[in-house]
């Protein structure tokens, strides 16, 4: 049966990216768009603050900002709660097509509390982050390359600014907003875009009448200001604070579906050509090694071994002679079938994720998309979780399945979870927007053991009913001894030597996904991805079959874990390229910020271990049955 239930799921993938196919050829970021008409009313809504200097967000409201007479939380998916999302309605108003000059917003006048939070944002660079019509605000940028200009975005608007070696704080309390529409007929119009500059603009006013104040640093008529970039509003006790705003309406070439191109326009395609070429160049020279083991090198060694003469059988050597003890099941069984079993769970859940984003259901328009999916993957995927680590534990013939699938369920995820919860109190000290409510975490421990518990037990359960795997040969009562290895087939050595090809062929790409989890940009290249991660398989499949051909030719049966980790040691080049990337790229200050990072780390390197290590030990597997099923053996 769940050989049954595995062939299904590409079937089921498949059929729902076919119900879900019409919506994404047309609209790519799998939003319907909405038409406006001329005046009518559009919703800005503000979401979090970030910096890339604290990793840590906040609520817009955590700032002494305007405020609507009512603030309404707008629904999340469990993806931006996990992200620290907070989308909540503002007190901009605007009108399709009319464009506003000089509207104020209100007057502040901030308490001592309130202004040193506005200016410990400013220190930390924190940018402030608004929604309209599902599009974030950006501020644009040029830049140029071969003599053309190309324009970039950088997501929100500085919260304020200080010149350097300056103590004085200044806030942006002025905007500047244009949106970019792209008319469809009868009078409709489509949004296609949403920026922002952000000014600091010390206002001044005879008296105060509310909105009807007329600023004289103001002029609505001409659109000018006296005093940008002469007269900035200093953050000062006592002082008020006027809070304005511009927005005007720009016709544009931009049709809906491409509107969200310029925002995903971080990098240069030849970067990640160059990436998918220079993995190609390593799975070809592994490719050609392995060629040369089995169509060489192995074929003459079976072709010798199979031969009857007894005086020739008596000078075997190499891997053959190692047939009664290969099988032999290793120390730490159990724990290894927790660990291939939870791989094989990962390696599900990225597949059919990357499936997903490739046909842009996860586009950066469903915010959280990404994250809600991979969740919910990795919980149905403990169906075959339970089933790969039961058949597996079974070959080693175990007979405790119960205890077997509680350490399936509980090993790697617990220990995840443990992390997890110890970042999240420190978030939590924070008061930041990115801590999980309690709410979130009873439906995180929801998922974990009223879904994926179960279902491994469902997976195990059949895995461990069907009869075991026979193997091609007999396992000898008695080991035999293994003779003294060369220092360059030391376990440690030989394992840290095969980690380094699978992160060769990722790292490029790894750089840029930490870009975007760290630097605040988005990332949607998955049909780079999706190559980079085939040519990953590829790479760790071939690496480890190379390597323990070499073991099992000097007389080393134990094969089994170093299967594992000779792939899955390309982690420690993960983590070791990370902490890299934290001293080189990064401006981060803060302690708890560096936890932080440092614990997400361990979690993403942790991940990749399990990932990389099973595929590397299925191969490995595959390779050690096949060479010996090939040979007569007495």
């Amino acid at each position: 049966m769940a050989s049954s239930v595995m062939a299904l799921l590409p079937i089921c993938t498949l059929l729902l990216l076919a119900l879900s196919y019409p919506a994404a050829a047309f609209y790519l970021p799998g939003v319907a768009p909405q038409d406006f008409e001329e005046n009518d009313p559009v919703t800005v809504k503000v979401n979090k603050l970030t910096s890339t200097k604290t990793q840590l967000p906040y609520n817009y409201y955590s700032l002494d900002y305007c405020k609507p007479p009512k603030i309404k939380d707008f629904a999340e998916n469990l993806g931006e709660v996990l992200r620290g999302d907070r989308i909540e309605n503002s007190p901009y108003q605007f009108e399709m097509r009319n464009d506003q000059l000089c509207k104020i917003l209100c007057k502040k006048t901030f308490s001592a509390e309130a202004l040193n939070n506005f200016k410990d944002k400013i220190e930390n660079e924190y940018r402030a982050n608004m929604i309209l019509d599902n599009l974030p605000v950006a501020e644009p940028k040029q830049k140029h390359d071969n003599g053309q200009a190309i324009k970039l975005y950088d997501k929100g608007f500085l919260v304020g600014f200080k010149y350097q070696d300056s103590k004085k704080f200044y806030i942006n309390n002025h905007l500047a907003f244009t949106v970019l529409f792209h008319p469809i007929g009868d009078g409709n119009a489509r949004i296609v875009g949403f920026e922002v500059k952000a000014y600091s603009v010390k206002h001044k006013y005879d008296r105060w009448e509310d909105q009807k104040t007329k600023l004289s640093t103001c002029n609505p008529n001409t659109r000018t200001y006296v005093t940008y970039g002469q007269d900035p509003q200093e953050l000062v006790e006592g002082h008020e604070v006027v809070f304005t705003y511009d927005v005007s309406f720009q016709e544009s070439d931009i049709k809906w579906a491409s509107r969200w191109d310029t925002y995903l326009l971080m990098t240069d395609d030849q970067i990640h050509w160059f990436s998918i070429v220079n993995s190609l160049m390593i799975v070809l020279f592994l490719s050609g090694m392995v060629a040369m083991i089995m169509m060489r090198t192995l074929h003459r060694d079976i072709s010798k071994y199979n031969q009857l003469d007894e005086e020739d059988l008596q000078e075997e050597t190499g891997w053959k002679l190692v047939h009664g003890d290969v099988f032999r099941p290793p120390n730490y069984a159990g724990l290894l079938c927790v660990y291939v079993g939870t791989g094989v769970q990962f390696l599900g859940m990225a597949v059919v994720t990357m499936i997903f984003a490739l046909f842009g259901f996860l586009s950066p328009a469903n915010r959280g998309g990404l994250m809600t999916a991979m969740l919910l993957l990795w919980v149905f995927m403990g169906l075959f979780a339970g089933y790969a680590s039961s058949r597996l534990y079974k070959t080693f013939k175990g007979t405790d399945w119960k205890a077997n699938t509680l350490r399936t369920a509980l090993i790697f995820p617990g220990s995840i979870f443990v992390i997890f919860f110890i970042l999240n109190a420190l978030i939590w000290g924070q008061k930041s927007s990115g801590a999980i409510p309690f709410g979130t975490m009873f439906v995180l421990m929801f998922l974990w053991f009223g879904i994926s518990v179960p279902l491994i037990f469902v997976g195990s359960y059949f895995g461990f009913k069907k009869p075991a795997v026979d193997d091609p040969v007999r396992t000898n009562k008695i080991p035999r001894q293994i003779p003294e290895q060369a220092w360059y087939m030391a376990p440690i050595f030989s394992i840290l030597i095969g980690g380094i090809l699978p992160f060769g062929a990722v790292f490029i790409e790894l750089f840029f996904i930490l870009t975007s989890i760290w630097l605040n940009q988005f990332y949607y290249i998955f049909g780079f991805l999706f190559i980079v991660f085939l040519i990953l398989i590829v790479t760790c499949a071939e690496i480890t079959i190379v390597l323990c051909y070499f073991q099992l030719c000097s007389e080393d049966y134990h094969w089994w874990w170093r299967a594992y980790l000779t792939s899955g040691s390309s982690a420690i080049y993960l983590f070791l390229y990370a902490t890299f990337y934290f001293f080189t790229k990064l401006d981060i200050t803060k302690a708890v910020s560096g936890a932080l990072y440092f614990g997400y780390m361990v979690i993403i390197a942790y991940s990749f271990f399990v990932l990389t290590g099973t595929m590397g030990f299925y191969a490995c597997y595959w390779f050690v049955r096949m060479i010996y099923a090939s040979v007569k053996i007495d």
